[in-house]
């Protein structure tokens, strides 16, 4: 074989491998798999945010007094004798944490908000990768700088830097907006209920499995190697959604590039207003109603939950990294429990009553958890649990259907935005709350929680006066069958 032909037949193979490899990777890239997107998301989110939490509760421990923070397998450093004056400053440091984490919230309030809406809304000219790219690169931003801050030893105040930088790439409630919308396109009205109750259930897996092995991996290793390695796994879901996610909107290239920066953000807030326009006034008020009890459920279930670290870190329970990962976990499951009670629920109950069934399970347990004094009732109030994660997927399911197909990322937009608020206020006011109930009545925040949980109890028992017939969205499925 002479020399030419040898590379003439080495050209031809690299080019058959280039072009093999180019139609696999576009073959890959045909994938409408939202899930692992969801997935890698959640696994290291959950655990980074835990892991934080303690980070700085043994930061600001040591700061208040003046001695290191213990704690391992078996015991927690924790004074439960009310004249013990290092009892006094194990409350001191639970206000500070509290207030410390209410001002994390509050700093990605704002960029969160901001950017939630306009790119959900974004998302229904544009395409709906961004609204998942953006968050998912801003929490790779986020576990790289506690990475640093943990490795370096910085003041724990440097922290706010990073986060108000990765909120303006959106965050949670920016992915699951644009999650839910993607699963709005490519799902059949039928089984919104069970696909968007899938997404809620895969939150709570990935987070249980981030959740139960943060514990033992934070005493196998330590916060270095663990902010690590959910680095590692943000990069990977980065990748996924770069170079294998398909996206769900056909977006035309003359569409893409027609009109100006101020043009389509006109065109955004132009589909904003056309979202409650186009519809009647029927269908107006009831997503108006449906977006106060998403709000206020969500609202109750955020701020008193993201208190559970805190109320399980002081006496009496007094638990250590261990079980806090077993009973963050443990609750987690109610995302499994929840998945299946919408699939089963939903064959022979209207959505009312499936939201009505899970707002009367988080009620249950939030008065469960004031008399919860020890570790195991602490594990048994998880069980009322089980069904407190259907009402969302359910109410999402509920004002899908009120709307066209080419409103879905407006009005997740307007879902993840409501959403947003409702975390970041709650959070302000639980701990706010908390901070000044701790020594008096600690359980009052779980009190409060169950309380507001009439509100939109009330608003669904409305819809059975108002609307007793089953909901007649056979116009819009039609619409959403010819489009």
């Amino acid at each position: 074989m002479t020399c030419s032909a040898f590379c003439e037949l080495l050209y031809t193979v690299s080019v058959s491998f280039v072009t093999a490899g180019t139609c696999f990777l576009r073959a890959m890239c045909r994938l409408f798999l939202i899930e692992p997107v969801v997935a890698l998301y959640t696994l290291p989110n959950m655990a980074d945010e835990l892991l934080m939490q303690q980070y700085i509760y043994r930061r600001i421990w040591t700061r208040e007094t003046n001695s290191s923070y213990v704690g391992n397998e078996t015991s927690s450093y924790c004074y439960q004798n009310h004249s013990d004056p290092v009892y006094m400053k194990q409350e001191v440091v639970q206000g500070l944490s509290s207030h410390f984490f209410m001002c994390m919230t509050l700093i990605q309030f704002l960029p969160n908000f901001i950017v939630s809406f306009i790119l959900g809304s974004y998302s229904d000219q544009y395409g709906r990768r961004l609204t998942l790219l953006l968050p998912s690169i801003g929490a790779l931003i986020t576990s790289l700088s506690f990475l640093a801050m943990t490795y370096f030893s910085w003041p724990i105040y440097f922290l706010f830097i990073p986060i108000a930088l990765s909120a303006c790439f959106g965050g949670f409630a920016t992915l699951f907006g644009g999650a839910f919308a993607y699963v709005a396109d490519v799902s059949s009205s039928e089984h919104k209920n069970m696909r968007m109750a899938l997404l809620d259930m895969i939150v709570g897996v990935m987070g249980g499995i981030g959740l139960i092995t943060s514990g033992h991996l934070l005493n196998a290793l330590n916060f270095n190697w663990l902010f690590l390695i959910a680095s590692l796994i943000n990069f990977a879901n980065v990748m996924y959604i770069i170079f294998f996610l398909e996206e769900s909107v056909q977006v035309s290239r003359n569409g893409q590039n027609k009109g100006s920066g101020c043009g389509k953000f006109r065109e955004i807030f132009t589909g904003i207003i056309n979202l409650y326009i186009s519809s009647n006034f029927r269908n107006r008020v009831q997503l108006g109603l449906m977006l106060l009890a998403f709000s206020t459920y969500a609202f109750a279930s955020f701020g008193s939950g993201g208190l559970f670290t805190l109320y399980e870190l002081n006496a009496p329970l007094c638990w250590n990294a261990v079980l806090i990962g077993y009973g963050s976990a443990t609750g987690l499951i109610s995302f499994l429990t929840s998945f299946l009670g919408v699939t089963v629920f939903s064959r022979f109950l209207r959505d009312h009553f499936i939201v009505l069934i899970g707002i009367l399970s988080f009620a249950g347990g939030m008065i469960m958890t004031i008399f919860a004094k020890t570790t195991l009732f602490m594990f048994l109030v998880r069980l009322v649990f089980l069904f407190a994660v259907m009402p969302l997927p359910v109410l999402r399911s509920m004002m899908s259907k009120l709307v066209s197909p080419q409103h879905q990322g407006v009005l997740f937009a307007c879902v993840a935005c409501l959403e947003n608020l409702s975390a970041t206020v709650s959070s302000i006011v639980f701990n706010t709350v908390y901070a000044a109930t701790v020594q008096s009545f600690t359980g009052f925040s779980f009190l409060l929680g169950a309380c507001l949980c009439l509100i939109p109890f009330c608003i669904l028992c409305f819809f059975f006066w108002w609307k007793p017939q089953e909901e007649s969205y056979t116009g819009l499925r039609t619409n959403e069958s010819s489009s």
